[in-house]
Protein backbone atom coordinates (compact mmCIF):
# COMPACT_ATOMS: atom_id res chain seq x y z
CA UNK A 1 0.00 0.00 0.00
CA UNK A 2 2.93 2.77 0.85
CA UNK A 3 4.50 1.63 -2.40
CA UNK A 4 1.28 2.04 -4.14
CA UNK A 5 0.73 5.67 -2.44
CA UNK A 6 4.86 6.47 -3.58
CA UNK A 7 3.76 5.32 -6.92
CA UNK A 8 0.65 7.86 -7.37
CA UNK A 9 2.45 10.55 -5.89
CA UNK A 10 5.45 10.24 -8.22
CA UNK A 11 3.03 10.11 -11.14
CA UNK A 12 0.79 13.53 -10.19
CA UNK A 13 4.76 15.08 -10.00
CA UNK A 14 5.55 13.86 -12.92
CA UNK A 15 2.19 15.28 -14.58
CA UNK A 16 2.48 18.31 -12.66
CA UNK A 17 6.30 19.00 -13.97
CA UNK A 18 4.91 17.98 -17.42
CA UNK A 19 2.17 20.86 -17.23
CA UNK A 20 5.38 23.16 -15.94
CA UNK A 21 7.17 22.15 -18.90
CA UNK A 22 4.30 23.19 -21.58
CA UNK A 23 3.54 26.23 -19.31
CA UNK A 24 7.21 27.44 -19.18
CA UNK A 25 8.68 25.91 -22.57
CA UNK A 26 11.24 27.58 -24.11
CA UNK A 27 9.61 31.00 -26.30
CA UNK A 28 11.62 29.68 -29.62
CA UNK A 29 9.06 26.66 -30.29
CA UNK A 30 6.25 29.55 -30.16
CA UNK A 31 8.27 31.92 -32.68
CA UNK A 32 8.75 29.55 -35.22
CA UNK A 33 4.92 29.10 -35.18
CA UNK A 34 4.69 32.84 -34.98
CA UNK A 35 6.81 32.63 -38.72
CA UNK A 36 5.19 29.36 -40.42
CA UNK A 37 1.20 31.01 -39.45
CA UNK A 38 2.39 34.20 -41.07
CA UNK A 39 4.17 32.96 -44.05
CA UNK A 40 0.89 30.22 -44.62
CA UNK A 41 -1.47 34.03 -43.66
CA UNK A 42 0.41 36.14 -46.29
CA UNK A 43 0.63 32.90 -49.15
CA UNK A 44 -3.61 32.82 -48.36
CA UNK A 45 -4.07 36.50 -48.67
CA UNK A 46 -2.13 37.48 -51.81
CA UNK A 47 -3.90 33.65 -53.62
CA UNK A 48 -7.32 35.04 -52.65
CA UNK A 49 -6.02 39.20 -53.37
CA UNK A 50 -4.83 38.02 -56.98
CA UNK A 51 -7.77 36.15 -57.86
CA UNK A 52 -10.16 39.14 -56.31
CA UNK A 53 -12.04 37.40 -54.11
CA UNK A 54 -11.18 39.67 -50.74
CA UNK A 55 -14.50 41.13 -50.86
CA UNK A 56 -16.71 38.36 -52.79
CA UNK A 57 -18.75 37.96 -49.44
CA UNK A 58 -21.42 41.10 -48.80
CA UNK A 59 -20.64 41.15 -45.84
CA UNK A 60 -16.66 41.81 -46.07
CA UNK A 61 -17.57 44.49 -48.08
CA UNK A 62 -19.82 46.18 -45.66
CA UNK A 63 -17.34 46.42 -42.63
CA UNK A 64 -15.21 47.19 -44.85
CA UNK A 65 -17.12 50.20 -45.54
CA UNK A 66 -18.15 50.86 -42.42
CA UNK A 67 -14.95 51.61 -41.22
CA UNK A 68 -14.40 53.73 -44.16
CA UNK A 69 -16.99 56.05 -43.36
CA UNK A 70 -15.71 56.65 -39.97
CA UNK A 71 -12.86 57.96 -41.71
CA UNK A 72 -14.72 59.73 -44.79
CA UNK A 73 -17.17 61.63 -43.64
CA UNK A 74 -18.97 64.96 -43.76
CA UNK A 75 -19.31 64.76 -39.56
CA UNK A 76 -17.91 62.32 -37.01
CA UNK A 77 -20.34 60.93 -34.97
CA UNK A 78 -19.89 57.86 -32.97
CA UNK A 79 -23.07 56.51 -34.65
CA UNK A 80 -21.10 56.42 -37.39
CA UNK A 81 -19.97 52.78 -36.02
CA UNK A 82 -23.32 51.40 -36.26
CA UNK A 83 -25.96 49.20 -34.48
CA UNK A 84 -25.89 45.40 -35.95
CA UNK A 85 -22.20 44.85 -36.04
CA UNK A 86 -19.78 44.99 -32.97
CA UNK A 87 -17.49 47.96 -33.42
CA UNK A 88 -13.94 46.08 -32.79
CA UNK A 89 -13.05 45.00 -36.61
CA UNK A 90 -14.16 47.93 -38.33
CA UNK A 91 -11.68 50.05 -35.28
CA UNK A 92 -8.77 48.01 -36.18
CA UNK A 93 -9.22 48.55 -39.95
CA UNK A 94 -9.60 52.57 -39.73
CA UNK A 95 -5.86 52.99 -39.57
CA UNK A 96 -5.51 51.00 -43.31
CA UNK A 97 -9.25 51.74 -44.71
CA UNK A 98 -8.10 55.60 -45.22
CA UNK A 99 -5.67 55.15 -47.89
CA UNK A 100 -7.76 54.85 -51.08
CA UNK A 101 -5.81 51.80 -52.62
CA UNK A 102 -6.09 49.57 -49.58
CA UNK A 103 -9.92 50.46 -49.00
CA UNK A 104 -10.82 49.41 -52.91
CA UNK A 105 -8.74 46.46 -52.90
CA UNK A 106 -10.49 45.30 -49.56
CA UNK A 107 -6.51 44.76 -48.07
CA UNK A 108 -7.47 47.39 -45.32
CA UNK A 109 -10.07 44.87 -44.00
CA UNK A 110 -7.83 41.91 -44.94
CA UNK A 111 -4.66 42.46 -43.08
CA UNK A 112 -5.73 43.15 -39.51
CA UNK A 113 -7.88 39.75 -39.79
CA UNK A 114 -4.82 38.14 -41.05
CA UNK A 115 -2.75 39.32 -38.21
CA UNK A 116 -5.31 37.98 -36.07
CA UNK A 117 -5.19 34.77 -37.71
CA UNK A 118 -1.25 34.41 -36.78
CA UNK A 119 -2.34 35.99 -33.18
CA UNK A 120 -5.11 33.00 -32.64
CA UNK A 121 -2.96 30.32 -33.94
CA UNK A 122 0.18 31.68 -31.34
CA UNK A 123 -2.61 31.47 -28.52
CA UNK A 124 -3.81 28.45 -29.16
CA UNK A 125 -0.13 26.37 -30.06
CA UNK A 126 0.15 28.06 -26.08
CA UNK A 127 -2.62 26.87 -24.96
CA UNK A 128 -2.49 23.41 -26.16
CA UNK A 129 1.21 23.02 -24.72
CA UNK A 130 0.02 24.06 -21.24
CA UNK A 131 -3.33 21.95 -21.42
CA UNK A 132 -1.48 18.87 -22.61
CA UNK A 133 2.07 19.54 -21.12
CA UNK A 134 3.83 19.10 -24.42
CA UNK A 135 4.40 20.69 -28.21
CA UNK A 136 3.78 17.85 -30.27
CA UNK A 137 -0.19 17.75 -29.33
CA UNK A 138 -0.06 21.65 -29.90
CA UNK A 139 1.21 21.41 -32.43
CA UNK A 140 -1.22 18.89 -34.12
CA UNK A 141 -3.59 21.06 -32.87
CA UNK A 142 -2.43 24.75 -34.67
CA UNK A 143 -2.23 22.63 -37.54
CA UNK A 144 -5.80 21.29 -38.35
CA UNK A 145 -6.34 24.88 -37.38
CA UNK A 146 -4.19 26.95 -39.65
CA UNK A 147 -4.28 25.05 -42.42
CA UNK A 148 -8.13 24.68 -42.90
CA UNK A 149 -8.89 26.78 -46.12
CA UNK A 150 -12.06 27.93 -45.22
CA UNK A 151 -10.39 29.61 -42.07
CA UNK A 152 -7.66 31.07 -44.57
CA UNK A 153 -10.41 32.35 -46.88
CA UNK A 154 -11.98 34.12 -43.96
CA UNK A 155 -8.78 36.07 -42.77
CA UNK A 156 -8.13 37.04 -46.01
CA UNK A 157 -11.21 38.65 -46.15
CA UNK A 158 -12.60 41.82 -44.02
CA UNK A 159 -14.74 39.30 -41.92
CA UNK A 160 -14.90 39.11 -38.26
CA UNK A 161 -14.03 35.00 -37.30
CA UNK A 162 -10.57 34.83 -37.31
CA UNK A 163 -10.39 38.10 -35.00
CA UNK A 164 -12.63 36.27 -32.76
CA UNK A 165 -10.90 32.95 -33.07
CA UNK A 166 -7.94 35.40 -31.41
CA UNK A 167 -9.60 36.54 -28.75
CA UNK A 168 -11.36 32.97 -27.82
CA UNK A 169 -7.58 31.65 -27.87
CA UNK A 170 -6.25 33.96 -25.77
CA UNK A 171 -9.27 33.62 -23.23
CA UNK A 172 -8.38 29.81 -23.64
CA UNK A 173 -4.74 30.93 -23.19
CA UNK A 174 -5.18 33.15 -20.31
CA UNK A 175 -7.74 30.89 -18.32
CA UNK A 176 -5.52 27.83 -18.23
CA UNK A 177 -2.43 29.74 -16.92
CA UNK A 178 -4.84 31.13 -14.02
CA UNK A 179 -5.67 27.73 -13.08
CA UNK A 180 -2.16 26.74 -12.93
CA UNK A 181 -0.31 30.23 -11.86
CA UNK A 182 -3.38 32.07 -10.45
CA UNK A 183 -1.17 35.54 -10.89
CA UNK A 184 -2.63 38.99 -11.74
CA UNK A 185 -1.35 39.02 -15.40
CA UNK A 186 -3.24 35.70 -16.39
CA UNK A 187 -5.95 37.10 -14.80
CA UNK A 188 -6.00 41.05 -16.93
CA UNK A 189 -4.86 38.84 -19.92
CA UNK A 190 -8.02 36.55 -19.16
CA UNK A 191 -10.25 40.03 -18.57
CA UNK A 192 -8.71 41.73 -21.75
CA UNK A 193 -9.16 38.55 -23.78
CA UNK A 194 -13.14 38.38 -23.10
CA UNK A 195 -13.83 42.01 -23.20
CA UNK A 196 -12.13 41.83 -26.98
CA UNK A 197 -14.27 39.05 -27.74
CA UNK A 198 -17.23 40.90 -26.53
CA UNK A 199 -16.45 43.51 -28.96
CA UNK A 200 -16.00 41.44 -31.83
CA UNK A 201 -18.77 38.87 -32.43
CA UNK A 202 -22.17 38.27 -30.06
CA UNK A 203 -21.31 34.81 -29.17
CA UNK A 204 -18.28 36.48 -27.18
CA UNK A 205 -20.65 37.60 -24.79
CA UNK A 206 -21.60 33.83 -23.39
CA UNK A 207 -17.72 34.06 -22.48
CA UNK A 208 -18.19 36.24 -19.65
CA UNK A 209 -20.21 34.28 -17.08
CA UNK A 210 -18.02 30.92 -18.46
CA UNK A 211 -14.98 32.73 -17.24
CA UNK A 212 -15.37 34.12 -14.32
CA UNK A 213 -16.91 30.93 -13.20
CA UNK A 214 -13.93 29.53 -13.98
CA UNK A 215 -11.77 32.28 -12.22
CA UNK A 216 -13.83 32.21 -9.29
CA UNK A 217 -13.43 28.66 -8.76
CA UNK A 218 -9.54 28.59 -9.40
CA UNK A 219 -8.96 31.80 -7.50
CA UNK A 220 -6.77 30.84 -4.11
CA UNK A 221 -8.56 33.38 -1.91
CA UNK A 222 -10.75 36.51 -2.41
CA UNK A 223 -12.71 34.64 -4.43
CA UNK A 224 -15.81 36.71 -4.35
CA UNK A 225 -14.22 39.39 -5.13
CA UNK A 226 -12.20 38.76 -8.48
CA UNK A 227 -15.29 37.41 -9.39
CA UNK A 228 -16.72 40.55 -8.95
CA UNK A 229 -13.58 42.63 -10.28
CA UNK A 230 -13.14 40.37 -13.86
CA UNK A 231 -16.94 40.92 -14.53
CA UNK A 232 -16.78 44.27 -14.45
CA UNK A 233 -13.59 44.00 -16.45
CA UNK A 234 -14.65 41.72 -19.29
CA UNK A 235 -18.64 43.25 -19.56
CA UNK A 236 -17.34 46.82 -19.94
CA UNK A 237 -17.41 46.10 -23.41
CA UNK A 238 -20.97 44.58 -23.66
CA UNK A 239 -22.26 47.65 -21.40
CA UNK A 240 -20.81 50.37 -23.72
CA UNK A 241 -22.42 48.74 -26.31
CA UNK A 242 -26.03 48.52 -24.94
CA UNK A 243 -25.32 51.94 -23.82
CA UNK A 244 -24.43 53.14 -27.32
CA UNK A 245 -27.59 51.37 -28.84
CA UNK A 246 -29.41 53.41 -26.17
CA UNK A 247 -28.29 56.71 -26.68
CA UNK A 248 -28.21 56.93 -30.18
CA UNK A 249 -31.49 54.43 -31.54
CA UNK A 250 -33.53 54.77 -28.22
CA UNK A 251 -33.40 50.72 -27.24
CA UNK A 252 -30.46 49.09 -25.68
CA UNK A 253 -31.26 46.31 -27.62
CA UNK A 254 -31.77 47.93 -31.15
CA UNK A 255 -28.38 45.34 -32.59
CA UNK A 256 -31.46 42.62 -31.81
CA UNK A 257 -34.73 43.65 -32.27
CA UNK A 258 -33.82 46.82 -34.44
CA UNK A 259 -35.44 47.49 -37.85
CA UNK A 260 -31.87 45.71 -39.39
CA UNK A 261 -31.41 42.97 -37.17
CA UNK A 262 -31.67 39.04 -37.85
CA UNK A 263 -35.09 38.74 -36.19
CA UNK A 264 -36.34 41.56 -37.35
CA UNK A 265 -35.94 40.78 -40.90
CA UNK A 266 -36.90 37.27 -40.08
CA UNK A 267 -40.44 38.29 -38.76
CA UNK A 268 -40.53 41.07 -42.07
CA UNK A 269 -39.52 37.76 -44.11
CA UNK A 270 -42.48 35.77 -42.20
CA UNK A 271 -44.96 38.26 -42.89
CA UNK A 272 -44.51 37.78 -46.78
CA UNK A 273 -44.70 34.78 -46.35
CA UNK A 274 -41.49 33.15 -46.21
CA UNK A 275 -41.02 29.73 -45.34
CA UNK A 276 -40.03 29.19 -41.63
CA UNK A 277 -36.31 28.99 -41.24
CA UNK A 278 -34.84 25.04 -40.42
CA UNK A 279 -34.42 24.79 -36.74
CA UNK A 280 -36.99 27.61 -35.57
CA UNK A 281 -38.44 25.67 -32.58
CA UNK A 282 -36.70 22.61 -33.20
CA UNK A 283 -34.00 21.95 -31.30
CA UNK A 284 -32.65 18.51 -33.04
CA UNK A 285 -32.81 20.18 -35.90
CA UNK A 286 -30.82 23.03 -35.42
CA UNK A 287 -28.04 20.77 -34.16
CA UNK A 288 -28.69 18.86 -37.59
CA UNK A 289 -28.08 21.91 -39.75
CA UNK A 290 -25.12 23.55 -37.35
CA UNK A 291 -23.17 20.39 -37.12
CA UNK A 292 -23.61 19.77 -40.94
CA UNK A 293 -22.35 23.31 -41.87
CA UNK A 294 -19.00 22.53 -38.73
CA UNK A 295 -18.45 18.76 -40.48
CA UNK A 296 -18.44 20.61 -44.49
CA UNK A 297 -16.64 23.60 -43.01
CA UNK A 298 -13.77 21.34 -40.97
CA UNK A 299 -13.83 18.51 -43.20
CA UNK A 300 -15.32 15.28 -42.20
CA UNK A 301 -11.64 13.62 -40.89
CA UNK A 302 -11.52 16.31 -38.73
CA UNK A 303 -15.09 16.49 -37.69
CA UNK A 304 -15.31 12.97 -36.04
CA UNK A 305 -11.86 12.89 -35.18
CA UNK A 306 -12.07 16.03 -33.04
CA UNK A 307 -15.52 14.97 -31.50
CA UNK A 308 -13.48 11.91 -30.40
CA UNK A 309 -10.69 13.92 -29.26
CA UNK A 310 -12.91 15.85 -26.76
CA UNK A 311 -14.22 12.96 -25.66
CA UNK A 312 -10.68 11.47 -24.64
CA UNK A 313 -10.24 14.87 -23.20
CA UNK A 314 -13.26 14.78 -21.25
CA UNK A 315 -12.30 11.35 -19.67
CA UNK A 316 -9.04 13.15 -18.98
CA UNK A 317 -10.67 15.56 -17.04
CA UNK A 318 -9.48 18.36 -18.92
CA UNK A 319 -13.23 19.68 -18.95
CA UNK A 320 -12.65 23.66 -18.93
CA UNK A 321 -11.16 23.77 -22.57
CA UNK A 322 -13.89 21.74 -23.93
CA UNK A 323 -16.52 23.48 -21.85
CA UNK A 324 -15.09 27.11 -23.43
CA UNK A 325 -14.70 26.19 -26.75
CA UNK A 326 -17.81 24.58 -26.86
CA UNK A 327 -19.74 27.62 -26.06
CA UNK A 328 -19.83 29.23 -29.69
CA UNK A 329 -20.72 26.07 -31.05
CA UNK A 330 -23.59 26.38 -28.82
CA UNK A 331 -24.48 29.88 -28.96
CA UNK A 332 -25.48 29.01 -33.08
CA UNK A 333 -27.45 25.98 -32.34
CA UNK A 334 -29.60 28.14 -30.13
CA UNK A 335 -29.89 30.98 -32.30
CA UNK A 336 -30.74 28.70 -35.04
CA UNK A 337 -33.32 27.32 -32.46
CA UNK A 338 -34.97 30.77 -31.35
CA UNK A 339 -34.74 31.37 -34.94
CA UNK A 340 -32.55 34.70 -34.58
CA UNK A 341 -29.87 32.87 -37.31
CA UNK A 342 -30.31 30.30 -40.41
CA UNK A 343 -28.29 28.24 -41.48
CA UNK A 344 -28.54 26.91 -45.26
CA UNK A 345 -26.26 24.07 -46.65
CA UNK A 346 -26.09 22.27 -49.93
CA UNK A 347 -26.94 18.82 -48.19
CA UNK A 348 -30.18 19.96 -46.46
CA UNK A 349 -33.08 21.97 -47.84
CA UNK A 350 -33.28 24.14 -48.82
CA UNK A 351 -29.93 22.76 -50.96
CA UNK A 352 -28.40 26.21 -51.22
CA UNK A 353 -25.59 28.30 -48.57
CA UNK A 354 -25.92 30.71 -46.35
CA UNK A 355 -24.50 31.44 -43.30
CA UNK A 356 -22.81 28.37 -43.61
CA UNK A 357 -19.40 29.64 -42.52
CA UNK A 358 -20.89 29.72 -38.81
CA UNK A 359 -19.56 25.93 -38.39
CA UNK A 360 -16.20 27.10 -38.48
CA UNK A 361 -17.28 28.09 -34.96
CA UNK A 362 -16.31 24.32 -33.68
CA UNK A 363 -12.84 24.57 -35.57
CA UNK A 364 -10.83 25.48 -32.20
CA UNK A 365 -13.00 22.63 -30.29
CA UNK A 366 -12.43 20.12 -33.19
CA UNK A 367 -9.00 20.88 -32.95
CA UNK A 368 -8.79 20.63 -29.12
CA UNK A 369 -9.77 16.89 -29.46
CA UNK A 370 -7.01 16.42 -32.83
CA UNK A 371 -4.76 17.73 -30.11
CA UNK A 372 -6.06 15.65 -27.48
CA UNK A 373 -5.73 12.56 -29.50
CA UNK A 374 -1.97 13.30 -29.89
CA UNK A 375 -1.64 13.68 -26.07
CA UNK A 376 -3.08 10.38 -25.02
CA UNK A 377 -0.91 8.49 -27.31
CA UNK A 378 2.12 6.97 -24.97
CA UNK A 379 5.20 9.14 -24.93
CA UNK A 380 7.28 7.54 -27.97
CA UNK A 381 4.22 7.41 -30.44
CA UNK A 382 3.04 10.81 -29.31
CA UNK A 383 4.75 12.52 -32.42
CA UNK A 384 3.52 10.21 -34.82
CA UNK A 385 0.20 10.34 -33.59
CA UNK A 386 0.29 14.27 -33.97
CA UNK A 387 1.55 13.95 -37.33
CA UNK A 388 -1.03 11.76 -38.32
CA UNK A 389 -4.00 13.69 -37.03
CA UNK A 390 -2.56 16.43 -38.93
CA UNK A 391 -2.34 14.99 -42.12
CA UNK A 392 -5.91 13.44 -41.73
CA UNK A 393 -7.48 16.76 -41.33
CA UNK A 394 -5.94 18.39 -44.57
CA UNK A 395 -6.06 15.10 -46.30
CA UNK A 396 -9.33 16.25 -48.20
CA UNK A 397 -8.39 19.75 -49.04
CA UNK A 398 -4.80 18.20 -50.33
CA UNK A 399 -6.80 15.04 -51.99
CA UNK A 400 -9.23 17.75 -53.91
CA UNK A 401 -7.33 21.34 -53.92
CA UNK A 402 -9.87 23.07 -55.88
CA UNK A 403 -11.98 26.50 -54.38
CA UNK A 404 -15.28 24.71 -55.33
CA UNK A 405 -14.50 22.41 -52.08
CA UNK A 406 -13.86 25.23 -49.82
CA UNK A 407 -17.57 25.88 -48.60
CA UNK A 408 -17.14 29.83 -47.68
CA UNK A 409 -15.64 30.31 -50.93
CA UNK A 410 -18.40 28.61 -52.37
CA UNK A 411 -21.00 30.65 -50.29
CA UNK A 412 -19.14 34.05 -50.97
CA UNK A 413 -19.14 33.21 -55.20
CA UNK A 414 -22.67 31.69 -54.96
CA UNK A 415 -24.51 34.33 -53.20
CA UNK A 416 -22.33 37.46 -54.64
CA UNK A 417 -22.82 37.02 -58.14
CA UNK A 418 -26.09 39.00 -58.76
CA UNK A 419 -24.44 41.65 -56.04
CA UNK A 420 -20.72 41.70 -58.04
CA UNK A 421 -22.59 42.31 -61.90
CA UNK A 422 -24.45 45.00 -60.91
CA UNK A 423 -21.95 46.94 -59.18
CA UNK A 424 -19.06 46.39 -61.51
CA UNK A 425 -21.88 48.38 -64.39
CA UNK A 426 -22.66 51.08 -61.84
CA UNK A 427 -19.21 51.59 -60.86
CA UNK A 428 -17.99 51.62 -64.73
CA UNK A 429 -20.90 54.54 -65.16
CA UNK A 430 -19.58 56.20 -62.62
CA UNK A 431 -15.82 56.26 -63.66
CA UNK A 432 -16.64 57.63 -67.06
CA UNK A 433 -19.62 60.09 -66.06
CA UNK A 434 -18.76 61.44 -62.16
CA UNK A 435 -16.60 64.44 -61.52
CA UNK A 436 -14.89 65.12 -58.52
CA UNK A 437 -17.50 66.95 -55.84
CA UNK A 438 -20.42 65.85 -57.71
CA UNK A 439 -21.76 63.67 -54.88
CA UNK A 440 -24.36 60.43 -55.07
CA UNK A 441 -27.54 60.19 -53.04
CA UNK A 442 -27.77 56.65 -52.09
CA UNK A 443 -28.66 54.24 -49.44
CA UNK A 444 -25.99 53.08 -47.51
CA UNK A 445 -25.40 49.25 -47.72
CA UNK A 446 -24.63 47.12 -50.77
CA UNK A 447 -25.27 50.32 -53.07
CA UNK A 448 -21.53 51.63 -50.90
CA UNK A 449 -19.76 49.20 -53.21
CA UNK A 450 -20.37 51.20 -56.25
CA UNK A 451 -19.07 54.40 -54.22
CA UNK A 452 -15.72 52.05 -53.17
CA UNK A 453 -15.39 50.42 -56.89
CA UNK A 454 -15.56 53.91 -58.42
CA UNK A 455 -13.02 55.59 -56.38
CA UNK A 456 -15.96 58.01 -55.18
CA UNK A 457 -14.87 59.48 -51.32
CA UNK A 458 -17.93 58.63 -49.13
CA UNK A 459 -17.47 62.64 -47.85
CA UNK A 460 -18.95 63.58 -51.38
CA UNK A 461 -21.82 61.56 -51.01
CA UNK A 462 -25.67 61.92 -49.22
CA UNK A 463 -26.09 58.67 -47.16
CA UNK A 464 -27.46 57.19 -44.34
CA UNK A 465 -24.57 58.38 -42.02
CA UNK A 466 -25.25 62.09 -43.09
CA UNK A 467 -28.11 63.37 -40.65
CA UNK A 468 -30.33 65.64 -40.19
CA UNK A 469 -29.53 66.58 -43.89
CA UNK A 470 -30.63 62.42 -44.61
CA UNK A 471 -34.01 62.77 -43.07
CA UNK A 472 -34.41 66.32 -44.23
CA UNK A 473 -33.66 64.26 -48.12
CA UNK A 474 -35.76 61.59 -47.87
CA UNK A 475 -38.79 63.74 -46.95
CA UNK A 476 -37.92 66.33 -49.89
CA UNK A 477 -35.34 65.46 -52.13
CA UNK A 478 -36.44 67.86 -54.92
CA UNK A 479 -34.95 71.00 -51.93
CA UNK A 480 -32.22 68.92 -50.02
CA UNK A 481 -30.42 66.52 -52.27
CA UNK A 482 -28.03 68.79 -54.22
CA UNK A 483 -25.87 66.13 -55.01
CA UNK A 484 -25.37 65.49 -59.48
CA UNK A 485 -26.31 62.12 -59.14
CA UNK A 486 -28.74 59.82 -57.21
CA UNK A 487 -28.05 56.26 -57.23
CA UNK A 488 -31.17 53.71 -56.12
CA UNK A 489 -32.19 49.80 -56.02
CA UNK A 490 -35.93 49.75 -56.29
CA UNK A 491 -37.64 49.16 -52.85
CA UNK A 492 -35.27 51.32 -50.93
CA UNK A 493 -35.67 54.54 -49.28
CA UNK A 494 -33.80 56.62 -52.19
CA UNK A 495 -36.28 55.09 -54.80
CA UNK A 496 -39.44 55.74 -52.78
CA UNK A 497 -38.42 59.32 -52.03
CA UNK A 498 -38.01 59.83 -55.62
CA UNK A 499 -41.03 58.27 -56.51
CA UNK A 500 -42.94 60.30 -54.16
CA UNK A 501 -41.35 63.95 -55.50
CA UNK A 502 -42.77 66.85 -56.13
CA UNK A 503 -41.02 67.98 -58.95
CA UNK A 504 -39.85 65.06 -60.65
CA UNK A 505 -38.75 66.73 -63.68
CA UNK A 506 -35.87 67.77 -62.17
CA UNK A 507 -34.18 64.59 -62.32
CA UNK A 508 -33.85 62.18 -65.61
CA UNK A 509 -33.48 58.61 -65.54
CA UNK A 510 -29.06 58.26 -66.56
CA UNK A 511 -29.17 54.49 -66.44
CA UNK A 512 -30.87 51.71 -65.52
CA UNK A 513 -28.90 48.31 -64.82
CA UNK A 514 -31.10 45.16 -64.59
CA UNK A 515 -29.24 41.66 -63.65
CA UNK A 516 -30.97 38.52 -62.95
CA UNK A 517 -31.45 37.70 -59.31
CA UNK A 518 -31.19 41.44 -58.25
CA UNK A 519 -34.31 44.14 -58.02
CA UNK A 520 -33.43 46.75 -60.32
CA UNK A 521 -30.58 49.71 -59.78
CA UNK A 522 -31.34 52.94 -60.88
CA UNK A 523 -28.92 56.15 -61.80
CA UNK A 524 -30.68 59.53 -62.04
CA UNK A 525 -28.97 62.63 -62.87
CA UNK A 526 -30.00 65.81 -61.19
CA UNK A 527 -30.61 68.98 -64.36
CA UNK A 528 -31.63 71.52 -62.47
Amino acid sequence: MPASKSSRQRRSSDRAAAARRGAGGSIWPLAGVVVVLAAISASAVWWFHAHQYLLSYGDAAAHLNIARRVVDCRSFTMKLLGTVWLPLPHLLMLPLVRNDTLWRSGLAGALPMAASFVAAGAFLFAALRRIYGGAAPAVAGVLVFALNPNLLYLQAAPMTEPLFFACLAGVLYFTTAWGQQPRWWNFCGAAAAVLLATLTRYEGWVLIPLAAAYILMKAPRKRLTLAVLFCSLASAGALWWLAHNWWFWGDALEFYRGQWSARAIYERSLAQGMQAYPGDGDWAKAWLYFRTAARLCAGAPLFWMGVAGCAAALVKRAWWPVLLLAAPPAFYVASLRNAGTPIFVPELWPHTYYNARYGLAMLPLLALGAAGLAAVAPGKWRGAVAALAAACAVAPWVMYPRAESWICWKEAQVNSEARRAWTRQAAGFFRENYRRGDGVFFSFGDLTAVMQEAGIPLRETLHDGTEPLWHAALARPDLFARERWVLAMSGDKVADALHHVRTPDIWERAAEIRVRGAPPVEIYKRTR
